[in-house]
């Protein structure tokens, strides 16, 4: 089945929730049981289970052929999958952190996604890229960036980022089943793990079947009247949390979970704005050069009479994530920030 309206309740017939760590898990596992074509690859992704248990139990389920746990050579590991993909497998391989993505840009960049188009059309690249994202940890500048952008910046590549644990599965096992290779970015506050600090909604409502959420359609997750929030992944949840405290202060904010930027639900975006007016982008990604320019340029270059008010961003500034708590967190599009630039915007 398909879930095309993602902003309604989850269609199950039970109310049983998981994780998104371990909704990610389940989709993965079903997709393996469903294509004996798909194994998984990666550092730590055997035994360990990944280091945000984003592979948990399925060595224990389909043995040391389908989940190899590889050497600490992105490149290598990454260029097996390619190799695997073109001959007609589905390989899911695990970058552990984005971060790393300098290592192997090469067999990102030039292969993987270019093998397709070099070839003619003859050559397709059945591939997954997973990848954690984001800060909030302390993890320094080196283990604590998004990157999405830059991935959505080079064609070639659909690139997916969930949000709860009912869109993690249903987009998993869409890309698996994608033709194109497809990023699929999970942030680490999202995921609902006991040793991270998680938000109230990383645990959710998950069907037990197999199912796609279609890539490529936004979710419109709060509807309102006064200003559209485009964001996604974990600034999801505070853009939520905003708008639940401003609307005992009559201000109603739509929020819109883009789930893929490529490609990107420019028409969502759109109809949200034709409503409301207003427009703020939430990105916890770098300022300059990336989607939220992306997603403003959009709107402005459809159809610019549809904004009432100067569009406005919140975004990591151009400067490396810190180590330090507060200055990390002074950098973070938090909670705090979206609230002033929701109340300047509406106000202007």
């Amino acid at each position: 089945m398909t879930l095309t309206e993602p902003s309604s309740p989850v269609p199950t017939s039970t109310q049983r929730k998981l994780s998104t760590a371990k909704a990610m898990v389940e989709g993965i596992a079903q997709e393996m049981e469903r294509d004996p074509g798909v194994f998984v690859l990666g550092e730590d992704v055997g035994s360990y289970g990944g280091i945000f248990s984003s592979t948990t139990g399925l060595l224990e389920k389909f043995g040391p052929q389908r989940v190899l746990d590889t050497p600490i050579s992105e490149t290598a590991f990454i260029g097996t999958a390619i190799g695997a993909a073109v001959e007609g497998m589905r390989p899911i391989v695990e970058l552990m952190f984005v971060d790393f993505f300098g290592v192997c840009m090469d067999q990102i960049y030039n292969h993987m996604a270019k093998i397709h188009f070099e070839s003619g059309g003859n050559v397709t690249v059945l591939m997954v890229l997973t990848t954690a994202v984001g800060g909030g940890y302390s993890d320094g500048a080196q283990h604590s960036q998004c990157l999405w952008g830059t991935f959505a910046h080079l064609p070639g590549m659909k690139v997916v980022v969930p949000s709860t644990p009912a869109d993690a599965k249903g987009l998993m096992i869409s890309a698996i089943r994608d033709d194109n290779p497809v990023v699929y970015l999970f942030h680490k506050g999202i995921m609902g793990l006991p040793w991270m600090a998680k938000n109230r909604r990383s645990i959710g409502p998950v069907p037990e079947d197999e199912y796609e959420v279609p890539i490529g359609k936004a979710s419109i997750v709060r509807p309102g009247r006064d200003v559209t929030i485009v964001t996604l992944s974990l600034s999801v949840h505070h853009a939520l949390d905003v708008a639940d405290e401003l609307a005992g202060d009559n201000v109603e904010c739509e929020v819109i979970d883009l789930r893929s930027l490529v490609p990107m639900d420019t028409d969502t975006i759109l109809e949200s704005v034709g409503r409301t007016g207003r427009l703020l982008v939430v990105d916890e990604d770098y300022l300059s050069f990336g989607l939220s320019g992306e997603v403003i340029a959009r709107v402005v270059e459809r159809d610019p009479t549809l904004l009432r008010a100067p569009a406005r961003r919140v975004c990591v500034p151009d400067v490396p994530i810190p180590y330090a708590r507060s200055l990390e967190y002074a950098v973070l599009p938090t909670a705090d920030r979206i609230r002033r630039a929701v109340l300047e915007v509406v106000t202007a």
